[in-house]
């Protein structure tokens, strides 16, 4: 069965940091590119970083390049963001993605919320 399965997200204080997971199975995992984006209460979900096959590592939103950082392991089959000096207006539903053969696939969120 193809899927993405986060987790690691929780409740953090600002300032604080997570590292969030995402396991695939179900496809060769090295093959593709790998994103994770987020979605906060009444707004789009935005796309926050993509790591491709060659490991280049794209962090696409200013408010959060320097504090996030998003790595692989193929071995594992596992995807990373890690999240550091975390704000309040990084709370959202992150979400694991890959494009398998124009198939789009979702993991099913992990919440993060960062609040004192």
């Amino acid at each position: 069965q193809v899927q993405l399965v986060e987790s690691g997200g929780g409740l953090v204080q600002p300032g604080g940091s997570l590292r969030l997971s995402c396991v695939a199975s179900g496809f060769t995992f090295s093959a593709y590119a790998m994103s994770w984006y987020r979605q906060a209460p009444g707004k789009e979900r935005e796309l926050v970083a993509t790591i491709t096959t060659a490991n280049t590592r794209l962090i696409y939103p200013n408010s959060v390049k320097g504090r996030f950082t998003i790595s692989r392991d193929n071995a594992k089959n596992t995807l990373y963001l890690q999240m550091n000096s975390l704000k309040p207006e990084d709370t959202a539903v992150y979400y694991c993605y890959a494009d398998i053969q124009l198939q789009h696939l979702w993991g099913q969120g992990t919440q993060v919320t960062v609040s004192s």
